[in-house]
């Protein structure tokens, strides 16, 4: 029986500990456990954070544990592996956190979980079909960050460029974390008023819809040229992600979802696309009308994740 609003998260790194502290703040988390192969780490994650417990919203129970917690967890986010060095290649890093998400992915399962897994590690979309593989557990129940917080950063600009609160921006990116993302901008809204629409009435250049998704891309670069990683955002993107399942919120993200009956043209492959969110992990996907130019692009995004797949990664799931 899943213990409601218990979440264990492994890996306590920058991107596990920034989730962590938005849910301190956010609340809605009955029990946070914290596991990482750093145990003293851990252990000085807890006390630091439990320290902050007199200002939380809610009482929340904050432990360093191990993977026996995961046994009544409602939700395990997993947030551990290497990060990319100088020099390594995308297929070289994803063969080393395969191997470390199927160790971590087995010994969650051998203590009798049965919730919802997030996975955040990168390649994401590629990791998140470790996971599921690995696990057994049903894929609507194994999901990715896939391009959640992609699709924030765009909002975020779009908000900037139209002067209009975030909130009311409906656009997503689809497709791989990563530079093959895409935006379907035939179903990107301001309110209830088609983007487009919007750029013809008042004689904005169209190019400056793909100068938005360009600077998506780059701005993670960006922000890790000059501070060496990202976290804050993708630790709220996570939060946000884990609330979702917490509350039965059946809310729209744009997750790492597992295709499998030809959806966009595809099957067995984890993509990030519109899908609605509960309990259950991901209740239902959103099946979008693409135009051909979009449809290459998530043909190009899939492409990539498969033939890295087809190198090493199905071998190393099989071992």
């Amino acid at each position: 029986m899943n213990k409601q609003g218990k979440v264990v998260l492994v890996g306590t790194g920058f991107v596990g500990m920034s989730m962590a502290y938005s849910m301190l703040n956010r609340g809605g988390v009955s029990e946070l456990v914290l596991i990482d192969i750093d145990k003293e780490k851990t252990i000085g994650e807890q006390m630091d954070l439990s320290h902050g417990l007199p200002f939380a919203p809610q009482k929340i129970v904050i432990k360093a544990g191990d993977y026996s917690d995961c046994e009544d967890a409602q939700v395990v986010v997993i947030t551990a592996g290497v990060a990319q060095k100088p020099g390594q290649t995308r297929l070289e890093l994803a063969e080393i956190n395969t191997k470390i998400m199927k160790d971590i992915t087995q010994n969650v399962m051998n203590s009798g979980f049965d919730g919802v897994i997030i996975v955040a590690s990168n390649p994401v979309d590629l990791m998140t079909y470790v996971v599921a593989e690995t696990s057994g557990l049903p894929k609507s129940r194994v999901i990715g960050s896939g391009t959640v917080l992609d699709t924030a950063r765009l909002r975020y600009i779009m908000s900037s460029y139209f002067k209009v609160s975030s909130k009311n921006i409906h656009a997503y990116i689809m497709g791989e974390h990563g530079d093959s993302s895409f935006v379907p901008w035939n179903h990107a809204y301001l309110g209830c008023k088609k983007i487009i629409d919007i750029m013809k009435d008042n004689n904005h250049p169209m190019e400056d819809l793909e100068k938005m998704h360009t600077d998506v891309v780059n701005s993670a670069y960006e922000i890790i040229n000059k501070k060496k990683a990202t976290y804050y955002g993708i630790g709220m993107a996570l939060s946000k992600l884990v609330k979702a399942v917490l509350d039965n919120e059946n809310c729209v993200l744009t997750v790492s979802t597992y295709l499998k009956n030809g959806e966009y043209g595809q099957d067995d492959i984890y993509i990030g696309v519109p899908a609605v969110v509960n309990s259950k992990g991901v209740r239902e996907l959103i099946n979008l009308e693409l135009d051909k130019d979009e449809q290459k692009k998530l043909n190009k995004s899939c492409s990539i994740i498969k033939e890295m797949r087809k190198n090493s990664i199905d071998k190393i799931i099989k071992e």
